[in-house]
């Protein structure tokens, strides 16, 4: 994973450190393919209609990167982002995380897989009531082999000052910042987010969408993020976009925007 860089500044608008960075950001280095699919395709059956969510997908995430996932409801944005993850497996089609075949594993190597390699950040925080944020984030940190501390997850993405309120104590964006504090603390290689801002308003999934694109760039993280919202798909170095379970077309922006330069 590639280490911070050394050159901190802070950002007013979040108690975290951040890189400092020009108004006209680069569109960031590229490393190898990090994981791939090859032909994926799922089908589900319901009652006696068989559903084809993905049709014979190739996909490559590369280390390093910030992808987005554009796609209508019912595109194979979330099964391909799945698949992906090790949450669900492919009906046909192969996976590979830097060589080894997740095609082939069984329940108990995928659970290790992410347990060990991807955190995930969902529409819904996901948060247990009855503990804090610290808490909630240690969930994770106790499991993984080499985690942040919870205090330094939840420093990055700016509450370092709410370490110990309640998910009732937060408003929904820090909800979801710790539910990406908690991703971030055990190091993943990959990060994965299904509409993290789906249920936000503009100006608090701005913000939120602020932290993930400072985390990519800090630490290095490869991070896919699945919307709907086409203006999200600026923030990033690869837009991916899915329509009926196929892909439709890949597109690399001319300029990575800031996520503080969105409007929709």
């Amino acid at each position: 994973m590639t280490t911070p860089s050394p050159a901190l500044v802070r950002d007013p608008a979040v108690s975290a450190p951040t890189v400092a960075r020009s108004a006209s950001p680069a569109r960031g280095a590229i490393g190898p393919v990090i994981i791939t699919g090859r032909g994926l395709t799922k089908h589900y059956r319901m009652g006696e209609v068989d559903v084809a969510a993905l049709r014979g997908v190739d996909v490559d995430l590369f280390e390093g990167e910030l992808v987005v996932l554009l796609g209508a409801s019912g595109s194979g944005k979330s099964t391909l982002l799945n698949i992906l993850g090790g949450l669900d497996v492919c009906t046909d089609g192969r996976v590979e995380y830097r060589g080894t075949d997740l095609s082939a594993a069984d329940g108990d190597e995928l659970t290790m897989y992410r347990r060990r390699h991807v955190g995930f950040v969902f529409q819904f925080y996901n948060l247990i009531p009855s503990l804090t944020a610290r808490e909630n984030v240690a969930l994770v940190t106790e499991i993984a082999d080499d985690p942040l501390a919870p205090e330094d997850a939840l420093e990055l993405v700016g509450l370092g000052e709410r370490l110990d309120h309640f998910p009732a104590q937060l408003s929904g964006g820090e909800q979801q910042r710790v539910a990406v504090a908690r991703a971030i603390a055990k190091r993943p290689d990959l990060l994965l987010c299904d509409e993290p801002t789906g249920a936000l308003d503009f100006q608090t999934g701005v913000r939120v969408l602020a932290v993930l694109e400072r985390l990519n760039r800090e630490l290095g993280t490869t991070t896919a993020i699945i919307t709907h919202n086409a203006p999200i798909a600026a923030i990033a170095c690869r837009v991916i976009t899915l329509s009926d379970g196929r892909i439709a077309g890949i597109e690399v922006p001319p300029r990575r925007m800031l996520a503080e330069e969105l409007r929709w």
